[in-house]
């Protein structure tokens, strides 16, 4: 994978997607400093590896889920490197079984897609159709990192930062604890 081992401050300058400025802008109105390292696209967690180098911080799994009837939906934020297992998650959260969400409701909640999900969407799900869901081991670090609408690059916030950032989009999130083995 191509990166640019440049850590840049703030927005781009260069034209980038409608989705991806949305976010900027939001973090900027907010006045929430963040960090950013462009790469190519980075679809898998091995990817972000790398970029952890760059960014000087660890990048979250973030799993987009709904439930079996596909009524009720999830947003997950991890660490990156605890393995995910359904049946903790899903005696936690008093749901029935749950699932990945189909790529059509993330591009309509979250204007993404797949691969590029992160809690920095979450300012689309204007309706509050998604539970963002927060592993307590996450918030043992000092940063939070995910994608801008784009898997090409990556923002770092400083954990309250995002949490102050997701509550300002109207979504409070639940705080579970997952085991480290499966």
């Amino acid at each position: 994978m191509n990166i640019d081992n440049t850590l840049y401050a703030g927005r781009p300058a260069d034209n980038r997607s409608e989705t991806e400025m949305a976010i900027y802008d939001r973090l900027d109105a907010l006045g929430i400093e963040y960090k950013r390292a462009d790469h190519e696209h980075a679809d898998t967690m091995e990817d972000c590896l790398v970029i952890e180098s760059v960014l000087e911080a660890k990048i979250c799994k973030n799993l987009f889920l709904c439930n079996r009837q596909k009524t009720n939906f999830y947003m997950l934020l991890m660490p990156g490197d605890k393995p995910f297992k359904t049946k903790y998650l899903t005696s936690q959260l008093n749901c029935a079984r749950l699932s990945f969400a189909e790529a059509d409701k993330m591009a309509e909640f979250l204007h993404t897609i797949p691969g590029s999900v992160s809690a920095l969407e979450l300012i689309f799900d204007t309706e509050n159709n998604i539970q963002l869901v927060i592993d307590n081991d996450l918030m043992q670090d000092e940063f939070i990192s995910g994608h801008p609408g784009i898997s090409t690059s990556t923002v770092r916030l400083k954990r309250d930062d995002m949490l102050r950032y997701v509550r300002e989009a109207g979504h409070e999130p639940v705080f579970i604890d997952l085991p480290c083995e499966g």
